[in-house]
């Protein structure tokens, strides 16, 4: 990367469950934004339970505070969501509601950075439309999601501590989706 200052990239997804198979995807995918040259940051699992998003309150919990920060230094994200019951997760939802919190900054809500989706589910169905609904929601938010998205069906693919996964094209996918973020936060930097 030959950008002036190091690109970040930040990781959101996974589920209460430490070690999910939707947080082991999210850390792959991060690891190809790192192979890429970007900095890389992961808010997963219990930093994620925060309050229910209310657009009314002025005041927000300490871990809100640092999600909303998180975003808005951010030059590209990964969101990894478990698909339940054919969509994505409360808890991934209610951490991107917060970025509503950036409406009024220069660079408001995710306006001009890549976003990389990925959805882990154990079925195809609810894997395609969790990634669906993603990507509706990246779009919603002013963000540029990535050319590869990934549905990953859990019933098929099992992830490992090691960070690897029983098939190593998904790993291949989930590497590219990080590096297709850390790509385009480079080229919005000016440094292609």
């Amino acid at each position: 990367m030959t950008a002036t200052r190091a690109i970040k990239v930040l990781g959101i997804g996974g589920s209460l469950r430490d070690g999910s198979q939707s947080e082991r995807a999210l850390r792959i995918a991060l690891a190809g934004a790192q192979a890429a040259g970007a900095t890389t940051r992961a808010v997963t699992g219990s930093a994620l339970t925060l309050p229910f998003y209310d657009a009314a309150l002025d005041q927000r919990s300490p871990e809100a505070t640092a999600l909303v920060e998180a975003v808005r230094e951010a030059d590209g994200l990964v969101v990894v969501s478990p698909g339940y019951h054919g969509a994505l997760s409360g808890l991934v939802k209610n951490a991107l509601d917060y970025v509503e919190d950036l409406r009024s900054d220069a660079r408001p809500y995710l306006d001009g950075r890549g976003v990389g989706l990925v959805a882990v589910a154990h079925g195809w169905q609810a894997a395609v439309t969790t990634l669906d609904q993603l990507r509706t929601i990246a779009h919603a938010l002013r963000g540029w999601p990535t050319p590869l998205g990934g549905a990953v069906n859990s019933a098929e693919v099992k992830f490992d501590e090691a960070g690897g996964a029983s098939d190593e094209k998904v790993v291949g996918n989930l590497q590219m989706i990080g590096r297709q973020v850390a790509e385009f936060a480079l080229a919005r930097a000016g440094g292609v």
